[in-house]
């Protein structure tokens, strides 16, 4: 058993070496070590994207993303700082969470249920907190905005926009009911909404 765990323990460090070579050739541009790199890593890459979007079509769309991303920053991986496989895994799972929060954001319905008022739907001309969350994810602005709402709705949104959690998979996790949930997003963003107007990211 220690024999197989040491010769384990090799054939790891001996891929991570080789990877982490690979990436010092792709950083300076080499087409074939990129090309090994791909033919070495994809199908396990793919595994994580498939993994985290649940559509094959959009995985394999997302995952030539990520080898771009890679392609173009192979010279920012730090051998010292993290494990080749390691770096490879977050470059495509932020870029499937960068879609899930983008399919996400789109999808959230922003008008009242039926047996509410009107008085909070939005002019057509009027950008949505999507839209105006998205142009100043980086703001500071933001960061207070968001800290203004109740800790319901903050933490449901947190989850939406960060994990790219849907309405059921929210309810599922906050263990509320999806009504419940659904009113927190939508209330959370109308307020949002009103915050964002406020710190100037109404109109660009």
């Amino acid at each position: 058993m220690a024999e197989l765990s040491a010769r384990s323990a090799a054939n790891v460090a001996s891929r991570n070496e080789r990877l982490s070579g690979l990436l010092s050739r792709v950083a300076l541009k080499d087409q074939a070590a990129f090309a090994t790199l791909y033919r070495e890593t994809s199908s396990h890459l793919f595994g994580v994207a498939v993994r985290i979007v649940r559509e094959s079509p959009t995985a394999e769309e997302l995952l030539q993303e990520a080898f771009v991303s890679i392609w173009h920053h192979a010279a920012s991986y730090d051998a010292s700082r993290s494990q080749p496989f390691t770096w490879l895994n977050t470059i495509v799972r932020n870029r499937c969470l960068d879609w899930l929060r983008r399919r996400e954001l789109q999808t959230v319905q922003l008008t009242t249920d039926e047996n509410e008022g009107s008085s909070s739907e939005l002019r057509a001309d009027d950008p949505t907190p999507e839209e105006m969350l998205l142009k100043g994810a980086d703001a500071h602005a933001v960061r207070e905005c968001v800290d203004e709402l109740d800790a319901g709705p903050r933490q449901a949104i947190a989850l939406a926009f960060y994990q790219g959690m849907s309405h059921a998979e929210l309810a599922a996790h906050l263990r509320q009911p999806l009504g419940t949930v659904k009113s927190w997003v939508r209330r959370g963003l109308e307020k949002l909404r009103r915050c964002l107007d406020r710190a100037g990211f109404a109109r660009g």
